[in-house]
C-alpha cells in the first residue's frame, strides 16, 4: 500500500500542481478557465491564500498527486467567515482516498481560521466530484443553468455547502 502524506502547500509546489491541473483545463469542462496556469502562476496562487484559507497537498510515496484548496467567497465584509473550495487528484491516484484526506486536512485548517461555511462549485455532471463532496457532508443548494460555455456547449454548475 502506498504511504499517503498530507501537507500543507508551497509556492515550490507549483510545477507539481500545474501538471495535475492542465488536463482538467485543457480536456474537460470541469474548469471553466480555458488556458492551463504554468508553475508560476500556481505558485502565486499558492501564496495568495496559502496563508489566509489554505493549500494543502497529498503526496503517495513521495510524489504530488493532489491538492485541495480554499480562498474567498466574495470580497464582502460580511463574507470573511465563507470559503471557496475546489480539489483536483491525478486520474492515476483516483479512488485511494485521496479526495477524503485532502478535504479533511483542508477543513480542519479551515476551522482554525474561523471559516464558517465552505461552497464547491460542480461543473455538471460530475458524478465522481459529486459523490466526494456528498461522502464531505456536503449538501446540495442549487444549479447555476448554462452559466459557462466551454468544449462547444453551454455547461451548469451545481453548488453544495457544508457548515464547518
Amino acid at each position: 500500500m502506498a504511504a499517503l502524506h498530507i501537507r500543507d502547500a508551497s509556492a515550490a509546489d507549483g510545477a507539481a500542481l500545474a501538471a495535475i491541473y492542465a488536463p482538467f483545463v485543457t480536456d474537460s469542462w470541469v474548469s471553466f478557465e480555458t488556458q492551463a496556469p504554468g508553475a508560476a502562476e500556481m505558485a502565486t496562487r499558492i501564496s495568495s491564500h496559502g496563508s489566509s484559507h489554505g493549500w494543502v497537498v497529498a503526496e503517495l510515496d513521495g510524489a504530488v498527486m493532489g491538492y485541495a484548496y480554499a480562498s474567498p467567497h466574495r470580497v464582502r465584509a460580511a463574507y470573511a467567515t465563507s470559503a471557496d473550495i475546489a480539489i483536483y487528484v491525478a486520474p492515476a491516484a483516483q479512488g485511494q482516498g485521496l479526495g477524503r484526506a485532502l478535504y479533511t486536512a483542508l477543513f480542519e485548517r479551515l476551522r482554525s481560521r474561523s471559516i464558517h461555511a465552505v461552497f464547491a462549485g460542480i461543473a455538471l455532471p460530475n458524478p465522481a466530484s459529486i459523490a466526494l463532496h456528498e461522502a464531505m457532508g456536503m449538501v446540495p443548494v442549487g444549479i447555476y443553468r448554462e452559466v459557462g460555455w466551454k468544449l462547444g456547449g453551454w455547461r451548469d454548475v451545481g453548488w453544495w455547502q457544508r457548515l464547518l
